[in-house]
């Protein structure tokens, strides 16, 4: 059995919100990489399934699965899409050793009722890229879904040429999104939607069944963990590229890692992905996008949260209000912490904005400028850094602790290590050619954010800062 476990309660909801589907068989399928470490989280037995890469391709059903492929919408650049899972089924919900609940989808395994005359299929980079990502958010600390492994189906798949295909096997807390609620708010009845709140509370917020305003508690906890996720976010330099209602999951995970990329040289306005041509999703207006993103929440839930439109309406209104005082909060704390910061002071904010400023100003690397304020170590010596920095010290001693302490706090919020561009694509075009060596050097060194690293802590070349890129991939 492998340690398979798996139960199917979203399958328990009505039928519109999902449809039975099983995935393409694969003839040939070949393992490229498994996780082993998060196999073992799941209570499954590496040493079986690493040599079953058909369990992971198709070919093969996992004991109990029950695949399906999910029903939702979604809001992409602002506009009304019917979506679904196009390219991939849930094969069920693994219960781990610990109690917890995962749900296991295969990406990239064939046709499905929501294709929308897609073909269903992934392409190798693009499945491997969402691993290592998706591995370096975990190990952040930010909350992810993650990748189980990630298989070649032996066919090719036409992506700007023929390309290899792969499936890739994800592991999230659920795959109820913003969107599931968009699309029960178009298509479905309003029992429709309180069986969706319901079954989300019992998934994600079981201590709030029993409480009278327990609908609208449910959008305020999963505004508080959207909140926390786009904070981290924000720390880390990080970058998701399509913010559509449709990727923003009520569990607070961040899910779908299509045109992503962390920032290397600090620009507000850094946006990765090619179609992003107005910026809508750049890194500067993810918070924002995220308040969007809940008020489009909102409106579907209305509701639920009270029989009377406008109270609703204001109710709605004061929970998004307090998406932005926990978004702030969170944000300013770690960027305290990243300035080694332990305690508050009301112009925190002033010095941390004349910061960030400045290495705009001076296109200073975003990682590497704390990783460098928390080593001592050269920064370009300038009037306006020197002031800065004398500024800086001078809030740091009215903590009355050694600077040595602050540079231990910060060494601990300040990744040495993150996925950057260079080094990801240089890895994917090595796997793409068979020779995963690079790809696994890298994925060691995320694993150790905080370690530096001789390979992997160095920024890019000046021609590579303008890079993107691209969905449907």
């Amino acid at each position: 059995m492998a340690g398979w476990n798996l139960e199917h309660t979203y399958s328990e909801l009505p039928e519109i919100f999902f449809r039975e589907q099983f995935p393409a068989f694969v003839r040939s399928p070949k393992m490229v990489v498994f996780n082993e470490k998060l196999a073992g989280t799941l209570g499954l037995d590496a040493d079986k399934l690493r040599e079953a890469p058909g369990m992971f391709a198709g070919s093969e059903l996992p004991p109990g699965a029950k695949p399906i492929a999910q029903a939702y919408a979604g809001f992409q650049f602002g506009h009304f899409a019917m979506l679904g899972d196009g390219r991939a089924v849930l094969l069920g919900e693994q219960l781990c050793p610990d109690g917890r609940r995962f749900d296991i989808q295969l990406k990239g395994s064939g046709v499905t009722p929501f294709s929308r005359n897609g073909d269903g299929l992934a392409a190798l980079a693009p499945m491997l890229r969402e691993y290592i990502i998706s591995e370096a958010m975990f190990h952040l600390g930010i909350p992810t879904t993650r990748s189980l492994a990630v298989v070649l189906t032996g066919k090719g798949v036409i992506r700007d040429g023929l390309k290899q295909g792969a499936v890739l096997t994800r592991v999230a807390a659920s795959h109820i999104r913003v969107g599931t609620f968009n699309f029960i708010s178009a298509y479905g009845t309003e029992d429709d939607l309180r069986k969706l709140a319901d079954y989300s509370i019992r998934r994600h917020f079981p201590w709030l069944e029993g409480e009278k305003d327990k609908y609208l508690l449910l959008f305020r906890q999963a505004a508080d963990r959207q909140a926390s996720l786009i904070s981290k976010w924000q720390l880390a330099g990080f970058v998701h590229g399509v913010m559509n209602t449709d990727n923003m999951a009520i569990s607070g995970e961040t899910i779908d890692y299509g045109p992503c990329a962390f920032m290397d040289i600090y620009d507000p306005q850094t946006v990765f992905s090619s179609i992003d041509t107005m910026g809508r999703y750049s890194y500067e207006n993810q918070p924002k996008i995220g308040a969007w993103n809940l008020a489009r929440l909102a409106e579907a839930m209305l509701p639920l949260f009270n029989g009377h439109h406008d109270e609703a309406v204001k109710l709605a209104q004061n929970s998004i209000a307090i998406y932005w005082d926990n978004y702030n909060r969170y944000w300013l704390t770690g960027m305290r912490l990243k300035l080694g910061l332990a305690d508050e002071e009301p112009d925190d904010t002033g010095l941390i904005s004349a910061l960030l400023d400045l290495m705009k100003r001076y296109e200073l690397d975003y990682t590497n400028t704390f990783r460098a304020l928390a080593n001592d170590l050269f920064m370009p010596e300038t009037h306006e850094i020197t002031a800065w920095n004398k500024e800086w010290r001078a809030r740091i001693d009215r903590r009355h602790c050694d600077i040595s302490d602050a540079f231990d706090l910060m060494n601990k919020h300040n990744p040495a290590v993150i996925p950057r561009n260079r080094h990801v694509e240089e890895a994917l075009a090595a796997a793409e050619s068979g020779d995963l060596t690079l790809m696994h050097s890298l994925l060691d060194a995320l694993g150790r954010p905080y370690e530096e690293s001789r390979l992997f802590s160095t920024p890019p070349e000046p021609a590579l800062c303008g890079y993107k890129t691209f969905c449907g991939t």
